[in-house]
């Protein structure tokens, strides 16, 4: 299974991190401020409920009469059904911002992953990106609303209780409160060993989920290689690392916990000592007794649930990190101030400034490596004239590939430049560039839906004449309108409702149908039969009229017709010219055609 390597972030609570998720909060103030308001009150109500209770054991139960007792009732029920419309109006706006703030951190970050460059992907297993995109923005929604929530309530009832308190008694107060030292050091203590914890629980769970893509996406590789139980082997070892990790994350919280409920105890113990010598004394009246032995329960509800959220934080922090990270990464390739500020960006592109593409394309000194050890292309060099078709063969990792993603800015040189119509690229726009070239994978992928939503995911305003027109011209018509859902017919995830040929007709008609000016192939009939390869080298034809191409082939014999093909050996071009030239050289391209040729008859006849 393939390893990605995990970022490494801060051990500490760190409260910058936080504060860049505020933004996210900013469309939703007045949500927030109508919760903290809501909050307030509840936990004012709380705190007031305990001296209702001091009066009615002062006035009522001590002095046994009922004068008042119906005006009082009147009052505490008053406060009761007051407190159960704030409960749901918590309910119902928490649960608002938690939901608005997910959608809003997916749209991030699903808006930035469209921008990344492809390096990024190189370097990211699609179960990490799911696994931010999910889990990690639901936890961080959570703590976000539940966890606000729970705080305003936590810190206003105990502000309002300490207050009524020292209003009542300060010595009993000041007797009542002397553990809140030892708890603060507890927190500081267990902060730093939850989060430590949390974070490698989260760090492993990437894994996890980006196996379990890998062990869905690879079944069939799977089967056909016998490689059950060695996946099984590395999949359980990587669950019982998780195990472990968890459990150890279990251990500090359910350790905090308890050892807050202790020193609850401990308060209210003291309370009842202290408070009880002073009844006896007749230094309080029994129903302040009563008010402060409520106060310990209740002052250390909220201080638990300040606990609870406090570490959840810890965990929640490990996932704000991750998702951070992703938001906040910078593509490798940008394009300048200058040109958005003329041509538009990816998402807000001013098409009346974009120039149009006549297909002159130039390669000059083009140095490029994905790493620093590993070069791909030095000084590469190659003049493509408009409407040319420009043949790319040669060993895998011979750097054909990596031309035509240079070509098309996947990825840009590290030194030397492309000129497009004697422009250097850099100075247009990607959307402007990606919008003029049509690109075919060896394998196609389609998208769940219809045959007719993936021919117009190509030119998505498309009309129903455009789609039919782009399908005609790729030969895709034929066998569409004999599926008895024609146009509409289902695909399947990934296409696999099709066949391999009929998948890559329909990857061309979407390549087409918003008319490039610059198509390329990548290996595209290396992976069908030879009946639908013919079919496909005829759409091939009326493709890449009027176009300037570019054909990474893996069978030669389809790229006889070229103007000229280019024999790439270790990023450098050995061999140039067109077939019937390369053929007279009796060199690399000769020796490679002849051999391809000789093995198919051999499987022909065999």
């Amino acid at each position: 299974m393939t390893e990605f390597k995990e970022e490494v972030y801060s051990k500490e609570f760190n409260l910058k991190l936080w504060k860049k998720l505020y933004k996210y909060l900013i469309p939703h103030k007045k949500v927030l401020l109508i919760l903290a308001l809501v909050m307030i009150a509840v936990g004012a109500i709380d705190a007031v409920f305990p001296v209702m209770n001091k009066y009615a054991v002062d006035n009522f139960i001590v002095k046994g009469r009922l004068n008042g007792l119906s005006v009082f009732a009147c009052t505490y029920g008053g406060l009761v059904l007051i407190q159960g419309l704030n409960v749901w109006l918590l309910i119902a706006f928490a649960g608002k911002l938690e939901t608005w703030l997910a959608y809003d951190i997916r749209k991030a970050g699903f808006e930035k992953l469209q921008q990344l460059s492809f390096s990024y992907y190189d370097q990211k297993a699609v179960g990490w990106l799911m696994s931010r995109m999910t889990s990690d923005v639901k936890k961080i929604g959570q703590i976000i609303s539940w966890g606000f929530v729970d705080s305003i309530w936590g810190l206003t009832m105990m502000f309002f209780m300490m207050i009524l308190m020292f209003i009542y008694n300060y010595k009993l107060a000041l007797v009542t409160l002397a553990v809140l030292p030892i708890l603060i050091v507890v927190s500081v203590y267990f902060q730093k060993k939850i989060l430590a914890a949390y974070r490698k629980v989260r760090k492993i769970n990437s894994r996890i989920t980006g196996a379990f893509n890998e062990g869905i996406s690879g079944a069939r590789t799977t089967k056909t290689l016998v490689r059950e139980d060695k996946n099984l082997l590395e999949f359980s070892s990587l669950t019982k690392e998780m195990k472990g990790s968890s459990i150890r994350a279990a251990i500090f919280s359910s350790l905090y916990l308890p050892i807050v409920l202790t020193l609850a105890s401990v308060g209210t113990a003291l309370a009842l000592y202290a408070g009880g010598r002073a009844v006896f004394l007749q230094e309080i009246e029994y129903g302040t007794l009563v008010l402060f032995l409520s106060y310990t329960t209740l002052f250390f509800e909220p201080v638990f649930q300040l606990a609870r959220v406090f570490a959840e934080l810890q965990y929640a922090q490990a996932s704000a990190e991750r998702v951070l990270s992703m938001i906040e990464t910078e593509p490798e390739i940008k394009d300048s101030k200058d040109v958005i500020a003329e041509f538009g960006d990816n998402f807000n592109p001013i098409r009346e400034n974009w120039p149009e593409i006549k297909g002159e394309i130039s390669f000059n000194n083009i140095s490029f490596y994905y790493t620093a050890e590993e070069k791909v292309l030095e000084n590469f060099n190659l003049k493509v004239n408009t409407g040319e078709t420009i043949a790319l063969v040669g060993q895998t990792g011979s750097g054909k590939s990596t031309i035509v993603n240079i070509l098309c800015r996947f990825y840009e040189p590290v030194s030397g430049e492309v000129l497009i119509d004697g422009i250097d690229y850099r100075q247009r726009s990607q959307l402007w560039l990606h919008e003029n070239i049509g690109y075919v994978l060896q394998t196609p992928h389609l998208f769940s839906g219809t045959i007719r939503e993936n021919i117009c995911y190509g030119k998505l305003d498309a009309s129903d004449e455009e789609i039919i027109a782009a399908a005609k011209l790729v030969n895709a018509h034929q066998f569409i309108k004999k599926l008895a859902k024609g146009y509409d017919t289902e695909v399947g995830e990934g296409g696999g409702l099709l066949s391999t040929g009929q998948k890559q007709l329909i990857s061309f008609a979407r390549a087409v149908i918003a008319n490039p000016k610059i198509f390329v192939l990548d290996e595209a009939t290396s992976s069908i039969d030879t009946e639908m390869e013919q079919i496909i080298q005829e759409a091939i034809k009326n493709v890449l009229k009027g176009r300037t191409n570019f054909i990474i082939a893996h069978r030669l014999s389809t790229i006889r017709a070229a103007d000229r093909i280019l024999v790439i050996k270790k990023g450098k071009t050995i061999e140039e010219g067109s077939h019937k030239e390369l053929m007279e050289k009796e060199g690399y391209y000769y020796n490679l055609y002849t051999n391809q040729f000789l093995k198919e008859n051999q499987q022909a006849t065999g």
